[in-house]
């Protein structure tokens, strides 16, 4: 049994097969997903998405690409998490790679989350790219109470030693199994009970589904090769994983376990 923890199944490259998508997770073992957004309109359609359909959370946030639309879109986001129903706060967090919004739009935006998170007692889940330095500082600043992921872990030891240091969690794609991944120096520093595998689907499919629309029937190779490079088996991963994201998310993420795979 696995958790998918962070899928954009709310993107349009679903649309045609969703349903088929899930049970095809389903058949994989795959007993939740979580169902990322990165803006007001995929926020909506995350809770949508998720709605009535078991082992399915939604999220709601503003992805730094969108920051330049916060301001906007704040008092919106911020009704959808007060919804018992939105199991986390984002996808949020810094892109200096991109550069699609301002800097310090994306610097306040992700300072919004956090606070929203720590104030909501929900994770936050956060991308960091190429912005080290103040990724870092702001979740070292962020207010008590604050839980959530460093998702697709490709940061630099900065970000984290910080997530480290909150008790934040890591979670890791089908880029560990890219022939050119390198960060096993940071999957060292991660214990168990922060470790998390994700699709981030519908990019990143891990090999040997590289080049595919990925999805979350496809965490399990992430999975294998995580259990790979710690030294254990596929089912302790999975073990570890799944135990996690209940703990994060909530323990509805794992509603349509058994029962779906019996």
């Amino acid at each position: 049994m696995l958790v998918d923890s962070h899928c954009h199944l709310a993107d349009a490259a679903y649309d045609a097969d969703r349903a088929q998508v899930v049970e095809r997770a389903q058949a994989a073992g795959v007993a939740g997903i979580v169902v990322v957004a990165e803006s007001l309109e995929s926020s909506l359609k995350a809770r949508d998405v998720a709605q009535g359909q078991p082992g399915l959370v939604a999220t709601a946030g503003i992805h730094p690409h969108k920051a330049s639309e916060f301001a906007a879109a704040a008092a919106r986001v911020a009704a959808l998490l007060d919804d018992d129903a939105t199991a986390a706060v984002g996808e949020t967090g810094l892109d200096y790679h991109y550069d699609h919004s301002p800097r310090e739009q994306q610097r306040d935006s992700f300072a919004w989350h956090l606070a929203q998170a720590a104030s909501r007692r929900k994770p936050v889940i956060i991308h960091s790219r190429d912005a080290d330095q103040d990724t870092a500082r702001l979740i070292a600043d962020a207010p008590p109470g604050l839980t959530g992921v460093l998702h697709c872990f490709s940061a630099g030891p900065d970000v984290l030693d910080a997530a480290l240091a909150r008790g934040l969690c890591v979670s890791w794609s089908g880029m560990i199994t890219f022939r050119n991944w390198t960060a096993e120096w940071a999957l060292a520093q991660v214990p168990d009970e922060a470790l998390l595998v994700e699709t981030d689907g519908p990019y990143l499919a891990p090999i040997p589904e590289r080049g595919k629309r990925n999805e979350p029937a496809f965490v399990r190779h992430t999975a294998a090769r995580l259990a790979q490079l710690r030294g254990t088996t596929a089912e302790r991963i999975a073990e570890l994983t799944t135990h996690n994201a209940a703990n994060l998310f909530g323990a509805r993420l794992l509603a349509a376990a058994p029962s779906a795979f019996s």
